[in-house]
């Protein structure tokens, strides 16, 4: 099975070429619909809230995301490959 690095690497290597935000809010508008955009964006609210130790229902409340989505990015957060975590804490 691929790794998903290596899967990925050209997509990868696009993104980390992105030299300015309007370069890169016309890529993402360009790639992705708007829904896929919202659900990222709402992935990575949940996440910082999460790392600063929010309630699952004070997140829900704030960001609208479903209790799944929640869960998936809460055990990204405490199983994963520290993804959230490198970048959030920047």
């Amino acid at each position: 099975m691929k790794n998903v690095k290596d899967e990925f690497k050209e997509l990868f290597d696009v993104i980390l070429n992105i030299n300015n935000l309007d370069d890169c809010a016309d890529f993402f508008e360009d790639l992705c619909t708007i829904q896929e955009l919202e659900k990222m964006k709402e992935r990575l609210q949940a996440a910082k809230m999460l790392l600063d130790n929010k309630t699952y229902d004070e997140i829900i409340k704030t960001t609208k995301i479903s209790s799944a989505t929640l869960s998936r990015v809460s055990k990204c957060i405490q199983y994963g490959n520290g993804g959230y975590k490198k970048i959030i804490n920047q």
